[in-house]
């Protein structure tokens, strides 16, 4: 791995813990809805990061799963449940962020945040980061 590849690495976990911050700032002010996205994008960026010595050019979120569910969960480097989490994360963020009237409880946002954290735990612990 290059310096350039930590660098990004060390970038993208930086993302992801500030999105699980936020998720909890957000949950501590009755913000459920964004609270959801934020977690979802702890998530996310944790991939980013997973990925980044892997040369793969994604776009879409979609092909972040995808990647995730392929080279690290089907390999069983993580558990089928981090890839549940994920899975659950971005059809949730997608309900929350673009359906209308929709509303997200206090007790759901509180799981995804609890859960975006153990992803963003073993993601480090994989990738030897502290």
């Amino acid at each position: 791995m290059n310096s350039h590849q930590k660098e990004l690495i060390n970038y993208r976990l930086e993302q992801a813990y500030e999105s699980l911050q936020s998720a909890e700032l957000l949950i501590k002010n009755e913000k459920y809805r964004p609270a959801v996205n934020r977690s979802y994008y702890a998530m996310f960026y944790s991939v980013l990061a997973l990925i980044v010595t892997e040369n793969y050019s994604v776009s879409k979120h979609s092909s972040v799963i995808s990647i995730f569910d392929r080279e690290y969960v089907k390999k069983e480097l993580f558990p089928r449940e981090m890839s549940k989490w994920l899975h659950e994360s971005f059809d949730l963020r997608q309900r929350a962020d673009y359906t209308e009237m929709f509303t997200v409880s206090k007790e759901r946002a509180e799981e995804l945040l609890c859960n975006a954290g153990a992803f963003l735990a073993a993601v480090k612990e994989h990738l030897k980061v502290q």
